[in-house]
């Protein structure tokens, strides 16, 4: 039986925004990109769930935005390529929150080695975390979402790299996105009739963290801009953490209800 999506055509705009009420999970979500999403759901209302691998980092996130916004967050250690991990930490969001109606796939790696040079253990971990993480995530998500009848929304982040090749060294990363496209189609036709939606978010080249820390390592010798082929942008400026976290907010919110198995581009016209 297919579960119809709400009509929101007479909805107010601050209505279709507000995610009050909502429960949401963030995976890798202590800093960077994921951290930005997690704020973002806060301010528009939703309780949150900051799983990450670093369990201390999750914590002080978790501890920042409960002192910013009136909402319950949690932080706990989530390791996304272990099943029973993922599993662990969907009970913790449904027992402290009482459900979960947001799933945010964040967490990624990527890690840059010539193809003739990448053992098959650095293949099968980066398709571990970016790949089999969202599945796990998605599945975990949407085995709570269905329970009730009550839906929910999975936003997967991709990247422009799941839309064709990119700098060289990122074989495995750009496989890996490749793939969570397809498995964000995919799960959108298997989840509609569960009321659950899904969405791809595709990020450009952002400054968080993680991407500053692989710019410095792989800047050219001649002392040029490290990776300037990714901050090409069409806006006049490179894009920030919070310009995806909001896309990402757009998805999870009703703004998009209309919306499932497509994976926005957030990449300031780079891929045009």
């Amino acid at each position: 039986m297919t579960t119809a999506f709400a009509d929101a055509s007479l909805t107010p705009v601050q209505d279709l925004l507000s995610l009050a009420g909502r429960r949401a999970v963030v995976t890798g979500g202590a800093q960077g990109l994921g951290k930005a999403i997690a704020l973002r759901l806060a301010e528009a209302g939703a309780d949150v769930l900051i799983g990450d691998v670093n369990a201390d980092l999750a914590l002080d996130a978790a501890t920042e935005i409960a002192n910013r916004f009136p909402v319950r967050t949690l932080g706990l250690g989530m390791d996304v390529t272990d099943a029973e991990s993922v599993r662990l930490g969907a009970l913790e969001a449904v027992e402290s929150f009482g459900g979960i109606d947001i799933w945010v796939n964040n967490a990624g790696i990527f890690p840059s080695v010539p193809v003739l040079e990448t053992t098959d253990s650095m293949w099968e971990q980066v398709f571990a975390v970016n790949t089999r993480g969202v599945f796990n995530g998605s599945r975990e998500a949407a085995r709570h979402m269905s329970n009730g009848n009550h839906g929910g929304v999975i936003v997967n982040i991709v990247s422009t790299a799941g839309f064709g090749g990119t700098a060289p060294g990122l074989s495995a990363y750009v496989g890996s996105k490749h793939a969570v496209r397809g498995i964000t189609k995919q799960m959108a036709l298997e989840f509609a009739p569960l009321g659950i939606r899904v969405l791809g978010v595709a990020p450009t080249f952002v400054p968080t963290e993680g991407n500053m820390a692989a710019a410095a390592a792989h800047a050219p010798a001649d002392g040029t801009a490290a990776m300037d082929v990714m901050t090409n942008s069409l806006i006049g400026r490179m894009g920030t953490p919070d310009d995806i976290a909001r896309v990402v907010l757009f998805c999870a919110s009703d703004l998009s209800t209309i919306m499932t198995g497509s994976t926005l581009l957030a990449d300031a016209g780079q891929t045009i």
